[in-house]
Parts: structure tokens; sequence; C-alpha cells
């Protein structure tokens, strides 16, 4: 390999550190146990342990459900509604679990109308425990992932293999569980362990039901007890979770391969008439209406209410603030994950690779998790500096702590596989031959990523930024932790507003990033929907 091309495994190796470096610091903190491991272990552990295995158990099993009735219906059924369905079933991926949450409490408040209106009709009143309340709002917001990968699987293998059952005698419902069903389970199972992560990584939902898990107590640790150690040695179980969580979506693929027969045109769909076709819309109904409808009416009732009152000068700071954090994120994070691919591309081999797998395991780790450890990361590095710079100018003190660097770092392994999938994937259309004629015209190294990737990348590029701004306008803990002092987001005015009851204050920045969400979402329909490729 020439000395040029070996060059090239530089940037893939520093990148790759950005994730190696938490958890290399979550991993030594086990080493040396805090004094509060004692308390922890008797009296908190236990609790969020059994609360976190629960709620990723009734959420996997909850979306499961959901997204793979909703994919079967849209992908293979003909129903009234269907069309409008198949992308409006997409719409709750636009809004982050916290604002769901709190939006649907204020709906079913004990003083809103359609709970005065059923005490005085004599219907009960649903009075779910916090923990069902967490899971069913987790459930609403993140059945969208099933939905997707079981449409697209039912779309290529669906109808065809149901015919095939059909043709050997079995009945359309005993086809679909048989052959339909077990044939999608790679998709369903990829699906149910990004909810499972995702699970396990939220923040703002649990907390607005005061449902304790790893990730409440994390943060609990560290800013109600003031210990950094132990909020690290929990980190280290909710990253043993995260492992378990990867391991079993491993094992429910079982390494079989399925072949696809085709896509599903609309001419093929089974024709719902009748009760069958009123209890597709019904279903659909009621999860557009729970997961979207009446969280988005809810916000905007409030939004107009308290528009006047609450709407000023320091919503523009928010607005600001949340633009430049993410506008920042959303720059780094696409270089970084331009030149990932173009590193991968330019000096293949082991290295590379393994260190664009370990770049990109960001994406599983929970944010709190994130957001402790480059803590300690940049709050060591800046001791480092801090060294140094005393060599040249004695009292010199270098403070990275409290700053955007924290927060970006964070960022950066957090959403480097969000960047680094449609890169990737567009790496992949240029072939050598470009390359080839590129380097033929004197365009090597640097310049042929600049003059001729950069070029063809566009659309790439574009989508990877549109992608991480968009998450990093979502993401509440790294950016609650890790923020500088008197630097509030979008995010985190609506946890700040949630905590203290004032959801209708907390509704005009949720419609914004809501608002934010709704554009990668369109995107995405788009690009995957029934109609961009017929049916």
């Amino acid at each position: 390999m020439k000395a040029g091309v070996r060059l090239w495994t530089l940037p893939a190796l520093a990148i790759a550190a950005l994730t190696l470096a938490p958890l290399a610091v979550v991993a030594a903190s086990f080493l040396t146990p805090s004094g509060e491991w004692g308390h922890l272990s008797r009296y908190v552990l236990p609790e969020v342990t059994a609360n976190t295995v629960w709620l990723v158990v009734v959420v996997g099993l909850a979306t499961l459900v959901l997204g793979a009735v909703a994919g079967w219906l849209t992908a293979v059924c003909d129903y009234p509604g269907r069309r409008f369905f198949s992308w409006a079933l997409l719409l709750p991926l636009a809004m982050p679990g916290y604002v769901i949450a709190f939006a649907l409490s204020g709906f079913f408040a004990y003083g809103a109308p359609l709970p005065s209106v059923m005490r005085d009709i004599g219907l009960p009143l649903p009075d779910p425990s916090a923990g069902l309340a967490a899971a069913c709002c987790l459930s609403l917001t993140l059945y969208p992932y099933v939905y997707l990968l079981a449409r697209q699987a039912f779309r290529t293998q669906g109808i065809a293999s149901l015919e095939v059952a059909q043709s050997l005698g079995l009945s359309r419902a005993r086809g679909f569980r048989r052959v339909a069903l077990p044939l999608a389970r790679p998709w369903l199972a990829a699906g149910v362990a990004l909810v499972c992560m995702d699970t396990m990584a939220d923040f703002g939902t649990v907390k607005v039901f005061n449902f304790d898990t790893y990730t409440t107590a994390i943060y609990g640790a560290w800013f109600e007890l003031f210990s950094l150690s132990a909020a690290l040695q929990m980190s280290v179980l909710l990253m043993l979770l995260v492992v378990v969580a990867l391991s079993l979506e491993r094992w429910a693929r079982g390494g079989a391969r399925y072949a696809t027969t085709g896509r599903t045109q609309g001419s093929n769909r089974i024709v719902l008439r009748g009760w069958h076709g009123i209890a597709a819309t019904a279903f659909c109904v009621a999860l557009f209406t729970f997961a979207f409808a009446l969280p988005a009416g809810q916000l905007i009732v409030w939004g107009v209410s308290s528009l006047d009152g609450e709407f000023s000068a320091r919503y523009l700071e928010y607005f600001r603030a949340s633009l430049v954090l993410a506008s920042l994120a959303a720059g780094i994070v696409t270089v970084l994950g331009l030149l990932l691919g173009y590193s991968e591309r330019r000096a293949p081999g082991r290295v590379t690779a393994a260190s664009a797998r370990i770049a990109t395991l960001g994406y599983a780790l929970p944010g709190t998790v994130l957001a402790v450890a480059f803590f300690v990361v940049v709050a060591g590095l800046g001791h480092a500096l801090t060294g140094v710079a005393r060599w040249f100018s004695p009292g010199v003190t270098i403070t990275l702590t409290g700053t955007l660097a924290v927060m970006l770092f964070a960022y950066a392994a957090r959403f480097m596989a969000v960047a680094y999938g449609p890169l990737g994937s567009a790496f992949e259309r240029i072939t050598p031959r470009i390359d080839d004629a590129a380097r033929g015209l004197g365009a090597t190294g640097v310049r042929l990523l600049t003059r001729v990737h950069v070029p063809i990348l566009r659309g790439g590029i574009a989508t990877a930024a549109l992608l991480v701004f968009v998450d990093v306008m979502k993401e509440l803990p790294i950016t609650l932790i890790t923020r500088p002092f008197n630097w509030d987001t979008l995010s985190v005015r609506v946890f700040n507003m949630t905590v203290e009851g004032e959801w209708e204050r907390a509704a005009i920045p949720a419609i914004a990033i809501v608002c934010a969400g709704l554009v990668p979402v369109l995107w995405l329909h788009r690009r995957t929907g029934d109609d961009a490729g017929g049916g």
C-alpha cells in the first residue's frame, strides 16, 4: 500500500476515536467504585433496572404489533384511506416522545374538555400508571421505525409469498402468520432493535411522567448527588443493556438470508370490503389520531392561546441557539462523515472498515451516557492543554467544559451514523472509472475529493446535513446536560416548562421542533412511499 493511501487511514482512526474515548472513560470508571455506589446498588439500581427492562419489553412488543399491522395494511391491502395513511402514519417520527407525552397528558388532564364530557356521560376516565403512560407515548412515537421496515418487507415479498401460501391450501390469515410474517422477520427485528435502543436512550418522556429509568438515574446522580463517578458507573450498566439488545437483534435475524420476489403492484392488492375494510380504516384512523393528530391539535390550541403572553424576544434567542447549534453540528458531522467515507474508499482494508464500524456505534449509545463521558474527556483535555500552556505562560488556565466543545463532540459521536449512512450509499455510486479518469487529469488526494467527489455527492451531503440538523434540534439529554450556562434551546425550553407543569408555555417551542422534524419525514416518504415506484 502506498504511503499516500496509508495516510487516509488516519482520518478514519481519528473519527473512530470520538466514539472510543467515551467508551473507554465509561469502562474505566467501573474500576474505582464511588462512595455512593452502595446506596445506589441497594435503593436505586433494582428499581431502575426493572423499570428499564419492563419499558423496553412493553414498547418493543407494542411497536412490533402496531408497525407490522400498519405495514401489512398499507403495503399489501387496499381499503378506504390507504393512500393517505401510507404517508400519514410516518408523521409521528417528527414528534419527539417528550412532546407527545406532555401533549397527550394535557389532552386527557382532569379539566380538559374530553374528560369533562366523559364524566358527564358516566364513562370511566383512563388513569394509567406512570410506566404505562410512558410506554404508550413511546410506542406511539417509535412504531414508525417498525412500520417503515415492515412496509418495505411486505412490499417486496408480501403478496407473492401469500399467493404461494394460498396455492398450498392455506387461508390468507394462516398464510400471513406462517409465511409472510416469518419472511419479514429480519426487517421486523431491525425495526424493533432501533425501538429498543431509543427506548433505553429516552430521557424526556420518562421524565415527564416521573418514571425512573437508567437515563433519569444517571442525570440524578450527576445533578442531584453531584457524583460524576456514580453517573459514569450507571452508564456502564446501561451500555450493557444496549449490547444485550443488539445481540438479541442479531439472534432474531438468525443469520438467514431472504431474497426479494419483486415489488407489490397496486393491481395485485388485496381489496378489503365490508367490515374488513372498515376495521382496517378504523385501525389506521385510531393510530394516526393518537400518535399525531391529537398531540398536534393540542399543541396548536395551546400555542394560539399562549402566543400573546408567551412569545417574546427571548424566543428569538431560543430559536437562534437551536439554529446555531444544529447548523454547527450538521456541518461538522457531515464533514467528518465525508472524510470517513472517503478514507474507506481511498484506503480499503480492515483498519478503515473497523474504524467506520466503531465510529457509527455512537447512535446505539444513549445521549446521557455520551454527555457524561464527554464531559470527563473534555475536562481531561482541558487539563492537559493547561499543563502545556503553563510551560510558556504560568498561570494560564484552559477550560473547555461548559463550552460548545463538549456538545459538539458528543453530537459528532451520537449522530455519525446518521450522516455516514446516506454518504456511504452515495459513495458506492461513484464508479472506480470516474476516479481513474480524474487521476489521469491530475486530480488526486484532497483535490479528488473536493473537485470530483463532492459535486457528485451533493445529494448525499444535503441529506446527511438535513438529518443531523433535525436530530440535533430534537436531542434533549446531550443538550440539557452539556450546554453552556444560559444557553437554552427549544428542546431545553420544552423540558423546563414541562417539568414545571407549564404545558401551555411549552407549546410554541414544541411546534417549532415538530415543524423542523416534518421536513425529513416528508422527504423520506418521497423516497420510500408507495407511489415512488408504483402501486
